[in-house]
């Protein structure tokens, strides 16, 4: 009973702040605080779901007691059976349930919401490497199409022999960021390239960077100050292509917070033949860019403080291994293989996900004494 006394003095303490919030929302001035209010109504969500499972939670204590008190001077045996029934469900869901309040006290990341930009490089490696990056997009593009999400390329640039020497794509959907971050860092492929004669296995790598798309007010830009230069995109796209000046490219100089020096960031958009939206989505990415570098420094905090942490801001951190002649699948970061490659490459990465999660929520729970 000691347990659930000090998870409800944890959750008395939230219910009252969740009143605050609900009356918050509904003031005209907090409406007008746009990014406020998206603050504010993240956290109402969020306190609702911990005062409906405390909400379960006392009911099921009382259950428990009622049960007890009424077994103790009842003498029908199939109403005591029935009693024995709800006392047995109730002490079965009080430990599930202490387990989700924990997980939900326990401080969530606060881009896990977000949209992401993605970028697939090929590494060392060559030709084979670019072809690696490019399995490793129709891996991504079958997960997200499984996840019912949203995905647009916004530009890539082909390897010689097939795949992607690089590709930049954005996902859209729901809590996009807080299921793809995993996938940031090295990922490495063991196999017999096409170009090998000697049938010999070589290792090649690609990275995969997940970043989280800016919202408009994460990030301050000078829009007057940017460069935009139009250019013809080149790819498919019919006679039209080389007729429009559809590309857009933007120049930014941007104060680098880490060293005080003046950067310049250049983004490109071919992503579609109309020049507002492009230049829109070029926008979108140069936010997205410098908010990336701002919140590593964020990421560098957290694996500063947790050395084991799952997903540690490092992206040149080698963390999987696809080994094609044994078909298997090496997670590193947890010491997780499975045998079927083929079906990871079709997009059922899902489960590898679940298994990092589980082990990062584990690693935060230690860390907030829960």
């Amino acid at each position: 009973m000691a347990e659930s006394n000090h998870l409800l003095d944890k959750l008395d303490g939230l219910v009252s702040r969740f009143e605050e919030v609900s009356t918050l929302i509904t003031d005209p001035s907090v409406i007008a605080d746009q990014k406020r209010y998206v603050k504010l109504t993240k956290e109402y969500k969020d306190l609702g779901k911990i005062v409906a499972a405390r909400k379960e939670y006392i009911g099921c204590l009382q259950n428990i007691e009622d049960a007890k008190e009424m077994m103790a001077i009842e003498d029908d045996p199939e109403t005591k059976d029935i009693l024995r029934q709800e006392l047995a469900e109730s002490e079965k869901r009080i430990p599930e349930l202490e387990e989700e309040i924990k997980l939900m006290l326990v401080p969530a990341d606060p881009e896990d919401d977000k949209n992401v930009i993605m970028e697939i490089r090929g590494g060392t490696g060559g030709d084979e490497a670019a072809l690696f990056a490019g399995d490793l997009f129709r891996m991504y593009s079958k997960f997200i199409e499984m996840k019912g999400w949203k995905m647009a390329v916004s530009s890539f640039n082909e390897g010689t022999a097939g795949g992607y020497k690089e590709i930049i794509f954005s996902v859209t959907g729901d809590g996009v960021y807080g299921i793809l971050k995993y996938e940031s860092g090295v990922h490495r492929v063991q196999r017999v390239p096409v170009t090998e004669t000697q049938g010999r296995v070589h290792t090649s790598a690609a990275t995969v960077a997940v970043l989280p798309e800016a919202e408009e007010f994460d990030v301050e830009i000078n829009e007057g100050a940017i460069k935009w230069d139009t250019f013809r995109s080149s790819g498919a796209g019919g006679q039209n292509v080389n007729k429009v000046e559809s590309g857009v490219r933007a120049r930014y100089v941007w104060r680098n917070p880490f060293t005080n020096q003046d950067e310049e960031i250049l983004v490109e958009c071919t992503e579609t033949r109309d020049q507002p939206k492009n230049k829109e989505r070029a926008l979108a990415r140069l936010r997205t860019f410098i908010y990336d570098k701002e919140h590593q420094k964020y990421l560098d905090d957290i694996a500063s403080k947790r050395k084991t942490m799952v997903s540690t801001g490092d992206r040149s951190a080698k963390i999987r291994t696809y080994n094609y002649p044994q078909g298997r699948i090496t997670d590193h970061r947890i010491g997780y293989t499975i045998y079927n490659l083929p079906s990871f490459m079709d997009g059922n990465i899902q489960d590898c996900i679940d298994h990092l999660i589980v082990a990062e929520n584990a690693e935060r729970m230690k860390e907030s004494e829960l």
